[in-house]
């Protein structure tokens, strides 16, 4: 065999042995290599599967690259075989057996035929088991990463599927159904979604896959689960919801009894308040008192449907309509409650007033000062005004304002300048 490239100095014979060992133990290793990938579940599956998109591109690609691998490996082994030969004529090789190895082992010895269209291609043992290396690396990263998806996602989304078919059956249950309640469309929602998604990543699942940064490793990456993410959570807002629903129905009855004991009680205060208006109109003078407002009955109205929903076990019409009205509810009896309060105020003025001016009688009459006929004649108004209908608050208040003061100036000392009043 002449000489075709420059391999270098001749090798002697160890040089050869050892050579020849260490290509032999590189030819086992990608001979297993080859028959792992070729083996290899993901390359199976991608062989049977109908592959769309990245997937489907990537894969010719990959195809067209385990053939060329294929071939390289074919001519290594052919080229290993002929070297081996080569030796085993002799047990001492002379010099023309050394220079024929030396060209075997180091130069451009491998050639392989390209296609119609590509010229063919020499390479020495060693380029060719780097050119083999490369193509390795690169289907088993598209095998890999492709098995990767579909050992994650797909039992994944079916998973979910079930739970999705599980909280279907209990919203229809209640009568959670799409057209009908918000819960209902997005079961429908997710149920597409799932389809879509479980379809897209059986047919092209490298577009489910996030590549790790700076990373050269086959299969470097992980599973994009951001689609199934999503849905996981939709289901799981859309159970909580049903669970809400459920709930509803188990204690609807306490809640409506209860709705109607918190009405009631707003009723029966706004029914106080409009009495106590009729007795503030007639014992107060000069004093706005606010209207009071009539009964809750849109409420009650409300509260009537609420209890028809039950009856037909409309839960999911039921659920949001008792929220509105536990907290409507709760709204009118604070409404209530400030209605009365606005509306009794002029009294609790006059009564505050009363309990003022009797203190003050006390605190005299304490320091030998309640037969004070001054004391006693502001003391005498002031009680008059307050215990007389329709009351003046205006002037009562006044009139309790300069008792105090006669009063506080008696108990400091200083005495009333003259008997008007006027100091």
């Amino acid at each position: 065999m002449g000489v075709t490239g420059h391999p270098g100095p001749v090798m002697d014979r160890d040089e050869v042995d050892r050579a020849l060992a260490r290509l032999g133990a590189e030819h086992k290793a990608v001979e297993d290599s080859l028959l792992a990938l070729q083996d290899h579940a993901g390359r199976r599956l991608l062989e049977g599967a109908e592959l769309t998109g990245t997937t489907e591109d990537r894969w010719a690609a990959t195809e067209r690259r385990i053939t060329l691998l294929w071939t390289y490996f074919d001519a290594y082994t052919a080229a290993l075989r002929e070297a081996r030969e080569v030796r085993a004529r002799r047990r001492w090789p002379g010099r023309e057996e050394l220079a024929e190895l030396t060209e075997r082992l180091r130069g451009e010895s491998v050639t392989v035929s390209g296609s119609p269209a590509k010229l063919a291609e020499r390479f020495t043992l060693e380029r060719l088991v780097e050119r083999m290396n490369e193509l390795y690396a690169d289907s088993l990263d598209m095998v890999v990463t492709a098995d990767a998806v579909w050992s994650a996602l797909p039992a994944r989304i079916d998973l979910l599927a079930a739970e999705l078919h599980r909280t279907r059956s209990l919203a229809h249950s209640v009568g959670v159904r799409p057209g009908e309640h918000p819960a209902g469309d997005d079961l429908e929602a997710i149920t597409h979604e799932l389809a879509s998604l479980r379809s897209q990543v059986v047919t092209d699942p490298l577009a489910f896959w996030r590549p790790a940064a700076g990373s050269s490793a086959p299969g470097g990456g992980r599973p994009d689960t951001d689609r199934y993410d999503r849905a996981a959570r939709a289901l799981e807002d859309v159970r909580r919801e049903i669970e809400a629903v459920l709930q509803v129905r188990q204690d609807s009855e306490t809640r409506l009894l209860r709705l109607r004991d918190v009405l009631s009680r707003a009723d029966r205060t706004l029914a106080e308040a409009r009495s106590a208006r009729g007795e503030v109109l007639a014992k107060i003078a000069a004093s706005e008192v606010p209207v009071v407002s009539g009964p809750p009955t849109a409420l009650q109205e409300r509260l009537a449907t609420a209890a028809e929903y039950r009856r037909h076990a409309q839960w999911h019409r039921l659920s949001p309509l008792l929220e509105a009205l536990e907290r409507e509810a709760e709204e009118e009896l604070l409404r209530a409650r400030e209605q009365l309060t606005a509306v009794t105020a002029p009294l609790a003025v006059r009564a505050e007033l009363r309990g003022r001016l009797d203190a003050y009688k006390a605190k005299v009459a304490r320091h030998g000062m309640a037969e004070d006929p001054l004391l006693v004649e502001r003391y005498d108004v002031a009680r008059r005004m307050l215990w007389s209908a329709p009351c003046d608050l205006r002037a009562a208040e006044q009139a309790v304002l300069r008792y105090q003061r006669l009063a506080a100036d008696m108990l400091s000392g200083a005495g009333p300048v003259d008997r008007g009043g006027m100091r």
